[in-house]
């Protein structure tokens, strides 16, 4: 076989022809595989905000070490020693688990870029090196249900300190009674609002979409919140600052901090603000049933219970229940008390949690 090759190369020289010619002349271009500092800002253009979000410090570490390098050139074995030191530099915080969570997500960034480089025809599906390199186990989560008088504790503090209890209240409240992620609060506008059947349309990650019951005092704070801080225009972001602008992620930060200024114990154990959709998910589930708290929570993938989701899914009228469970208020799409199945408590004669605490 080498013989026959260096017979070819020998008569290509010969014939003044050049392999690249060859190719050209059948009709076909030399893909040209880009570098990694040319292809990351091209994918971070096509992605998601919250995407962009999670990989950007990855994407700059890739770039740091393999900018000048091609995208066919790291092999499996590269990929998973980048991941291992990266795991060894992770910054080492009071709920570090070895940089763990470091290196899943260099791996998942790099996935990414090749997906699309897959997608682009830039190489094939079978020379993805990414996909060869296991991410490292998750850890079950240390975050839990919050015990009522904790919670109440958390409420007290945020409604008498700060600069704005109002809204940190209001801010409480709205995860309290949707069990919604940050980003589900960020996005709400005041086009979202249904106050006459007290739905809140909650977008999140995943581009999911759904609505949500709260609570006739939580969509009568919304709506103030609006008349006295909101934009003129109801597409624009609702939670403002008095000042009119609107909030950011950072406020969630300075809250839980100072939080955890006056309540130690919310420091040490690293509270925040997903501790709350736990705690709201957890509740439901024990007085009501796993389907009402996947369908509270705004799940509809079949990955964690299999194919009988599909036949025992929560609708929005059982939602509203729990919610009315919840917040001690009727809410007009829940079923009547006389209607309801197995021991759910009525919302008028067992405790529920503290969200009533936040204030009328």
């Amino acid at each position: 076989m080498n013989g026959e090759l260096e017979a070819a190369r020998l008569l290509l020289t010969r014939l003044g022809i050049t392999p690249e010619q060859l190719v050209q002349a059948g009709g076909h271009t030399a893909i040209q595989i880009p570098t990694f500092s040319d292809y990351i800002g091209q994918v971070a253009l096509s992605v998601s905000p919250a995407s962009r979000r999670l990989y950007s410090t990855y994407w700059k570490r890739i770039e740091k070490e393999w900018g000048t390098r091609r995208l066919d050139e790291p092999t499996a074995l590269e990929i998973k020693q980048l991941a291992e030191r990266t795991k060894a530099s992770a910054v080492v915080r009071s709920n570090a688990r070895g940089g763990r969570g470091a290196a899943e997500h260099l791996i998942t960034a790099l996935r990414c870029i090749y997906s699309y480089a897959v997608a682009d025809g830039l190489i094939p599906e079978a020379a993805n090196p990414a996909i060869r390199v296991a991410k490292p186990r998750r850890l079950p989560s240390t975050r839990r249900a919050l015990p009522p008088d904790r919670l109440t504790d958390i409420i007290r503090v945020a409604a008498t300190t700060g600069n704005d209890p109002d809204l940190d209240s209001l801010l409480l409240r709205i995860h309290i009674e949707t069990a919604c992620r940050r980003g589900g609060a960020l996005a709400l506008r005041r086009a979202d609002l249904d106050p006459d059947q007290c739905l809140v349309l909650l977008r999140e990650k995943g581009e999911t979409v759904r609505w949500q019951p709260v609570s006739p005092t939580l969509m009568q704070q919304l709506l103030t919140h609006h008349t006295e801080r909101g934009h003129t225009d109801q597409q624009e972001q609702l939670l403002r600052y008095r000042n009119g602008n609107p909030i950011t992620r950072r406020r969630y930060d300075h809250l839980w901090i100072r939080i955890g200024k006056h309540l130690p114990w919310v420091a040490t154990q690293e509270i925040s603000t997903h501790w709350l959709r736990y705690t709201t998910l957890t509740w439901v589930e024990r007085h009501f049933s796993y389907a009402v708290a996947r369908a509270y929570a705004g799940h509809t993938g079949k990955s964690d219970i299999g194919t009988t989701s599909t036949y025992v899914q929560a609708d929005l009228g059982e939602v509203a229940t729990a919610l009315a469970a919840l917040s001690n208020e009727d809410h007009p799409l829940a079923v009547p008390r006389d209607h309801a199945t197995r021991d759910t408590p009525t919302h008028r004669n067992e405790p529920c949690l503290p969200a009533v605490g936040l204030g009328a």
